[in-house]
């Protein structure tokens, strides 16, 4: 069977992303210690062993020794490889639905944001300033060059995603964190309004599903904080991808009732 250059490209970005990934778990893990992401080479946090090449491999490393540090032998965090593993997923994905096109810089960029931000999240409850600050500016020169119809339609989500989580965060008395509203703020500026307030819908509603499941099966207590990132993230790729649809069948049914 012939290799098309469609799959090439699939085979490329997911393995793009795998590498991405790796890079992405340290950049999560390091900058909210206030770490270098260049210095020192990563090692297995029991025993301190500096990692060599061939223990780097995206997944494959994990695979092959088993899930284990080959040096004292205590287990890896699973972690490692699955963000690795989801970012070339993602890299692919987004190809895949958008296609060769402008826009996949622009989801490429936001899966990159996403995945650092879910592991920082997830590790330290905290979404880091610094990492905000830098995807900040590369999204503002993608959407100079590649702009939203109408172009101030980034403006106008940039500053309902901030407004809304700051008064969420302001009845609920500190119930939503600082990096949650810069966050939203900078989804609403590359998504646009109308995605930004249904990426916040997906959000919500993925958040207290997981919330509601957590506490029934015991794995959180009442009030205890959870953190939003990940929700977020997982919100604003639904609305990101699928949103056109989601309307559609919306309207559809809405049509249809009446």
């Amino acid at each position: 069977m012939m290799v098309t250059i469609h799959s090439i490209i699939i085979v490329i970005l997911f393995v793009y992303g795998l590498v991405l990934g790796s890079f992405y778990n340290v950049v999560g893990l390091r900058v909210p210690e206030g770490k270098s992401i260049v210095a020192p080479r990563s090692s297995c946090p029991k025993c301190g062993h500096q990692l060599r090449a061939t223990e780097l491999i995206p997944v494959g490393s994990y695979l092959i020794q088993r899930g284990k540090c080959r040096q004292c032998k205590v287990g890896i965090s699973p972690v490692y490889p699955f963000f690795e593993l989801l970012t070339g997923l993602l890299f692919a994905g987004a190809y895949l639905l958008l296609g060769w096109s402008g826009e996949l810089v622009i989801a490429l960029t936001l899966i990159s944001l996403f995945i650092i931000i879910t592991v920082s999240d997830l590790a330290y409850m905290i979404i880091p300033d610094k990492v905000l600050l830098v995807f900040a500016g590369i999204f503002i020169i993608e959407r100079i060059i590649l702009p939203l119809s109408p172009w101030w339609d980034s403006f106008a989500g940039a500053v309902a995603g901030f407004m809304i989580l700051l008064f969420i965060a302001f009845i609920s008395k500190g119930g939503m964190g600082g990096g949650d509203i810069k966050l939203f703020a900078l989804i609403g500026f590359v998504v646009g309004f109308k995605t930004m307030l249904l990426s916040f819908f997906f959000a919500t509603f993925y958040g207290a599903f997981f919330g509601i499941a957590a506490m029934l099966l015991g794995y959180v207590k009442r009030k205890q904080a959870i953190p939003f990132g990940p929700f977020i993230a997982l919100g604003t790729l639904t609305a990101y991808f699928y949103g056109a649809e989601i309307l559609g069948w919306y309207l559809q049914l809405f049509v249809i009732a009446l």
